[in-house]
């Protein structure tokens, strides 16, 4: 993979710029360019048709000057460890940016789960925990859902631990099943949290986004759940979405709770009709008033980043949007939203079921949304007012917020 779209090169490169604008010393850098621990594991797993598979698979734990590590577990047949590491580094940046008192974690398992059944998801599921058990607890490290795994899969991982352990710790993995201890709002907080901060930034820079457009591209249970809420908080209105298979576009809007609906019945956007089919570059490029990034890494680079004509790109996917492109963004004047900012309501809700599982208490959705919105918000400004004060754009300077919060956390423990 060349360095320019490798996600764990780009993530060193963000910290860098950073790096470099706060004037860290040598050591604070280098310590905070690494993941502090990396765990690969084999796991030999047993298929139905009774052979055995061996699955590579991945934790890192990237800093925890703040507290236990954080992050979600992938499946994905292209997983690297490269891809881990960024994302761990990223999470880390993440809870410090709506400072809550977690580090930055990341696991992955190289597969392909839409070609496992039920029973040998569940075997991976116990095996991957298994392996890693030691390295997990709520003082230490806490799992939680990311691409291609779900609550139930999170629900086999925890009693899986939990036999290990031999007694209940339902707060040692997040994003449950609510019968599990799961936290209402769990389902849609990475999106809801983009909503809150899409809608604070349309305050700053004097947007009108009722009646205003959106395009959303990778259209799992982000960007399902971006465009529902786009439509129903902000009065946007849907004029386009893709997914791996396909991208539909009407110009004149489509309703986003028909569109979800036709999604999950059918797989996919294929085939939609009341729309006609566009690509992914071509959405990528329309004249909307919010782009939706809400699938993988690196879809917006120096390639296409110049051809990009929205008003505002919220990054509800992890590492859409290269160095470069966000260079290229900032001169044309389109408001990023960064991933570690914009999607960042996932974590702050996961962080909120661990709290509710340590009380063994637990607040209704409305006060789950509450919460989230003061977070969330409070986050935005606080970027927004450093993107004002060092006049950068807004990526660097949730950089700069975070970086230095978690460099303060490692020199108060005296590791540097």
């Amino acid at each position: 993979m060349q360095d320019s779209l490798n996600p764990f090169s780009i993530a060193q490169q963000q910290l860098d710029d950073a790096a470099q604008k706060l004037g860290l010393e040598p050591a604070m850098h280098e310590l905070l360019r690494w993941p502090m621990q990396e765990l690969t594991v084999l796991l030999p797993v047993k298929m139905d048709d009774g052979s055995t598979k061996v699955f590579h698979a991945f934790r890192v734990a990237y800093n925890t000057a703040r507290g236990p590590a954080k992050g979600g577990i992938r499946w994905h047949p292209d997983e690297t460890i490269d891809t881990v590491r960024a994302l761990a580094a990223w999470m880390t940046w993440k809870t410090a940016v709506v400072d809550i008192p977690l580090g930055g974690g990341k696991g992955g398992v190289i597969c392909n789960p839409k070609a496992l059944s039920e029973m040998e998801k569940e075997r991976l599921a116990r095996a991957y925990i298994r392996a890693i058990a030691r390295t997990l607890g709520v003082t230490q490290d806490v799992p939680a859902p990311d691409v291609y795994t779900t609550p139930q899969i999170m629900a086999w991982m925890m009693d899986e631990f939990e036999v290990i352990a031999g007694e209940k710790h339902p707060g040692v993995i997040t994003g449950k099943p609510l019968p599990l201890g799961g936290s209402p709002g769990r389902g849609d907080a990475t999106a809801r949290g983009g909503i809150y901060v899409t809608r604070e930034a349309a305050k700053a820079h004097g947007i009108d986004l009722q009646k205003g457009t959106m395009a959303v591209q990778g259209f799992g249970n982000a960007g399902q759940f971006g465009a529902l809420l786009g439509e129903e908080i902000l009065g946007l209105q849907l004029v386009a979405a893709s997914d791996s298979r396909a991208g539909v576009y009407n110009p004149n809007g489509m309703d986003a709770k028909d569109v979800v609906a036709y999604k999950i019945k059918t797989g996919t956007l294929e085939g939609y009709p009341e729309a006609d089919e566009i690509t992914n570059e071509e959405l990528l490029e329309l004249d909307v008033t919010v782009l939706f990034p809400a699938a993988l890494e690196n879809v917006i680079t120096k390639e296409n980043a110049d051809n990009l004509r929205c008003r505002m790109s919220c990054e509800l996917a992890n590492g859409p949007t290269t160095p470069d492109a966000d260079e290229i963004l900032y001169d044309k004047g389109i408001i990023v939203l960064p991933d570690f900012l914009a999607n960042a309501g996932g974590v702050t809700v996961s962080y909120f079921e661990q709290v509710q599982n340590t009380y063994n208490y637990y607040w209704g959705l409305e006060e789950v949304h509450r919460r989230l919105d003061e977070k969330m918000t409070k986050a935005f400004h606080g970027v927004h007012e450093m993107h004002q004060k060092e006049n950068v754009h807004m990526r660097l300077a949730a950089y700069l917020v975070s970086v230095t919060r978690v460099a303060e956390a490692c020199k108060l423990r005296g590791w540097v």
